[in-house]
């Protein structure tokens, strides 16, 4: 069996403590024994070499990024360009040349310290928006292995995609993979839209085209959680002590339960809205709920982060300030990473959960959510209809994660729904989940990257 290579920004932690988040935990629960992973190391420093380590049967491979890296690469290009105009949010966008030119750097970088470590046979797997660049990188540097590339984003249409200068160029980069999968059918269809117009690119019926002589092959392949292992882990921590002094502390009252990371595409200031909403123009639900919401940092030397989080600072200290009493406070926030463990046993105590990104490639924790909950006695979900999830998770409450009254209704709902409602959609909720495995997930695109075709120019090399 060849030997998988992944490349992504960051490698997952394997120290003790809280596990980071969608990309590295779907993608570590995929890894299978003999993989190597390559990544940024998370430091700041000069050195150049790698650092090699083995860890349960994946061996890891991470470097350090230099300060002007970390600034042009990882806080200017990758967040401050990337990230917003592929969720769509145009106003956040910043575009800078010489942050450009450090993306490209560091794409080649990844690309120079992976073909040293690389075997003729491997399958090199390079994930998210980060290293776009990265497979052509790999090409130009001489690696004749099959390449895939996932797009744990969403991927917009060229109206929006091009209004990023260099366009064409992330384009070119991202075609020197024979595999480029997607979360959904949309942000595949945005894909082959923007090929077709900036690199002339004839599509086929299934999705395909040729670049460079190379034939690409698009597939739709959504991301998924361990769902018997997620739940296993929810039941034992709802036992355990965090979770048994948030049951205490709820004296009987429903909870409202929301983890996120500390990102403007996820929704928050909205969800706060929608729950002062609730409250004001439900008050039987005054004293009767409580909302958790967790929100990791993210991303703090971004200056939008930093006023993402003194604006959430506020509008939760305003709502609790409106409705709370001094044996209540209506909605609880923690700002700090939370163990994953911890997090499944709070999502299992949860009557509701809330998943309202404005967009979002796939949103792990509505599964997650769905999961967690007892299967005798569960809670609703209500979902973002913009989530990559929301395409087979459709037994949720869809809402408009813009509509702050929607969502409140939503919530509303899903608090007086009867049992005999909400044990028919978690129902149809698990099946779907367990059917999207996060072994599954990889089985599906590496099928298909293995089973891909060589270009016939280097075949012979290979």
């Amino acid at each position: 069996m060849s030997r998988l290579v992944i490349l992504s920004n960051r490698v997952p932690q394997t120290t003790r403590g809280a596990q980071a988040g969608g990309l590295a935990v779907a993608l570590a629960e995929a890894a299978r024994l003999g993989s190597l992973w390559i990544g940024w190391s998370g430091r700041i420093g000069t050195g150049t070499e790698l650092a090699v380590r083995a860890e349960r049967g994946v061996s890891y491979a991470v470097f350090d990024l230099t300060e002007t890296e970390h600034h042009g690469y990882y806080t200017g290009f990758s967040n401050n360009t990337l990230y917003p105009l592929l969720l769509f949010r145009l106003g956040l966008m910043r575009f800078r040349a010489e942050e450009f030119a450090a993306y490209e750097a560091v794409n080649r970088r990844f690309a120079t310290a992976a073909l040293p470590l690389l075997r003729a046979d491997d399958l090199l797997w390079v994930h998210d928006y980060q290293l776009m660049l990265a497979p052509g990188a790999l090409r130009e540097a001489g690696a004749r292995q099959r390449i895939g590339f996932f797009f744990h984003t969403p991927f917009p249409p060229p109206a929006i995609f091009t209004v990023v200068p260099r366009a064409r160029t992330l384009l070119v980069g991202v075609c020197g993979a024979d595999v480029i999968g997607f979360q959904t059918a949309s942000d595949r269809d945005g894909f082959l839209a923007c090929a077709a117009s900036l690199l002339d690119a004839t599509v086929d019926d299934e999705g395909s085209f040729t670049h460079a002589a190379r034939r690409v092959r698009t597939l739709v392949c959504p991301v998924g959680i361990d769902a018997d292992g997620f739940a296993r882990t929810a039941r034992e921590a709802a036992q355990h002590l965090p979770a048994q002094r948030l049951r205490q502390s709820l004296h009987g009252a429903a909870l409202l339960f929301g983890a996120d990371r500390l990102d403007h595409a996820k929704g928050l200031p909205h969800r706060v809205d929608a729950f002062d909403i609730l409250l004001r123009q439900h008050p039987e639900h005054r004293r009767a709920v409580s909302f958790l919401q967790v929100a990791a940092p993210s991303r703090e030397e971004v200056a939008e982060y930093r006023r993402l989080r003194r604006e959430m600072d506020e509008r939760v200290g305003e709502l609790n300030g409106r409705h709370g009493e001094p044996d209540w406070i209506p909605l609880r926030y923690i700002t700090r990473a939370t163990p994953r463990a911890t997090v499944a046993g709070f999502h299992r105590l949860a009557r509701v959960g809330v998943v309202t990104p404005l967009r979002d490639g796939f949103g792990l924790g509505a599964s997650e959510f769905v999961a967690a909950q007892d299967p005798l006695d569960p809670g609703v979900l209500v979902l973002s209809r913009f989530a990559g999830s929301a395409a087979t998770l459709d037994a949720a409450l869809l809402v408009n994660p813009f509509d702050a009254e929607a969502i409140a209704e939503a919530l509303h709902r899903a608090l007086t729904m009867p049992a005999e409602e909400r044990l028919a959609r978690h129902a149809t909720l698990l099946g779907h989940v367990r059917s999207q495995s996060a072994a599954g997930y990889a089985t599906h695109f590496l099928d298909a990257l293995a089973g891909s075709a060589a270009p016939a120019r280097e075949m012979a090399h290979v």
